[in-house]
């Protein structure tokens, strides 16, 4: 088996762009989104389309969900971006409009690949739920929940922070893990793939995760940030505060 995943594009086409051809050089044929297409970014058309005729399987984050059913319970930036993306969708002359539509409003919530399983938030709640390290030894109790919900992996995105949440709940940063992961024999992980278009883990680069059987490894892509800056800084209806991020991975 061998595959990419990427999540949380957030309309950042050049982020996109540059991870479709890291992938494209590996050599990689099959690619799963775990959602969150739209949001935050000035590409949301674009990168939809981009997921639609890329990947085997694009799933439904909380972005895409709230573009699709309504904007709530976000912050006003988001809620901004987010109102702005849909008003685009549904106003846009694109000549795959109702593709376009229609693709984000069928995205399933859980993929499940042998004993691997894939999901935006968590098992719990699949758009919505975060899976935080800083709440290990707050949450046990939905931790061990999480766990018991999948046989094996479980490769999921939301936060933007890449890292490896091993069974006995040690958390493992990329730079620990040298980007690479082995699942032995008998064990079971949380895998989070990280952020193509917002990463949050003070590595502005680009982020997916790629899967040879048993064997994980982490991809940061550089991409033309100060290019997605300028798209957002020009747009009246997205937050300064979008594009400055880009530049830190904050």
């Amino acid at each position: 088996m061998r595959c990419a995943v990427i999540s949380d594009i957030h309309g950042n086409q050049e982020a996109l762009a540059s991870v479709f051809e890291h992938i494209r050089k590996r050599g990689i044929k099959d690619i799963i989104c775990l959602g969150d297409v739209v949001g935050y970014g000035p590409n949301p058309l674009e990168c939809t389309q981009m997921i639609m005729e890329a990947c085997d399987v694009c799933l439904k984050g909380n972005h895409d969900e709230a573009l699709v059913e309504g904007v709530y319970l976000f912050n006003p930036v988001a809620k901004n971006a987010l109102e702005w993306s849909r008003d685009l969708f549904l106003n846009t002359t694109h000549p795959l409009k109702s593709e376009l539509w229609e693709f984000l409003q069928n995205l399933p919530l859980i993929y499940t690949l042998d004993d691997y399983t894939f999901v935006h938030g968590s098992p719990l709640d699949p758009t919505s739920d975060y899976i935080l390290t800083r709440n290990i030894g707050i949450e046990d109790k939905k931790f061990r929940e999480i766990f018991h919900a999948f046989d094996a992996v479980l490769f999921s995105g939301h936060t933007h922070v890449p890292c490896v949440i091993a069974d006995s709940l040690e958390v493992f940063t990329l730079e620990q893990l040298g980007y690479k992961y082995q699942l032995l024999p008998g064990q079971k992980a949380i895998i989070n793939v990280g952020s193509v278009g917002q990463p949050r883990d003070e590595d502005p680069r680009a982020c997916y995760l790629e899967i040879i059987d048993d064997f994980f490894f982490f991809h940061r892509v550089v991409y033309d940030r100060e290019a997605v800056c300028k798209k957002i800084f020009a747009n009246e209806h997205l937050d300064k505060i979008l594009g400055q991020r880009l530049l830190s991975g904050k």
